[in-house]
């Protein structure tokens, strides 16, 4: 499978646990209403739309593993 070719903007940010927590509630009150999701990451406002398709994601390499709750749709 090829490898991911690097997007305009690809940032990473890092929260406490509680603000996650937050951002989290917030994502699966919106699921469950059917409706979209709004967050700011970074300083850029994004809208998730309700139809997104979501997944989960499992890596590991170089002494590290990593899980991501990834939402993705075409713009």
């Amino acid at each position: 499978m090829p490898k991911k070719a690097k997007r305009a903007r690809d940032i990473e940010k890092v929260y406490s646990v509680k603000k996650f927590v937050e951002k989290l509630r917030r994502l699966a009150d919106a699921l469950e209403a059917e409706e979209q999701f709004r967050i700011q990451v970074a300083g850029k406002r994004v809208t998730v739309p309700k139809d997104a398709q979501i997944s989960v994601e499992h890596e590991r390499g170089d002494g590290e593993e990593e899980i991501e709750f990834q939402l993705k749709w075409e713009y």
